[in-house]
């Protein structure tokens, strides 16, 4: 009857081990999920930094060229004649 007691106490001190190791790889794994929801905010964060910093260089362009500079006017005059356009067709569907 001892070796089947000695199994019982081998087995229990094996469970607790495992079980011991489950929480802390649950722990880890708690703390990587965190890392990982932080890593995307940080990632939106800067994707909407792109796109506000590619929106104020296209402002700025257009504002140089406006000045004077010959860099970007095809540019410029391509962005104000859509803009042209879309007044254009913004009166002719008032007046319809």
């Amino acid at each position: 009857m001892s070796g089947l007691s000695e199994i019982v106490d081998s087995l229990e001190s094996k469970l607790d081990m495992l079980a011991r190791r489950l929480d802390h790889v649950k722990q880890a794994n708690k703390e990587l999920e965190g890392e990982v929801s932080r890593s995307g905010a940080l990632i939106r964060r800067q994707n909407e930094e792109i796109v506000a910093l590619k929106q104020q260089n296209e402002s700025l362009k257009m504002a140089n060229s406006l000045l004077g500079s010959d860099d970007n006017k095809r540019e410029t005059k391509l962005k104000i004649n859509s803009l042209i356009r879309e007044i254009d067709y913004c009166i002719a569907q008032l007046s319809d």
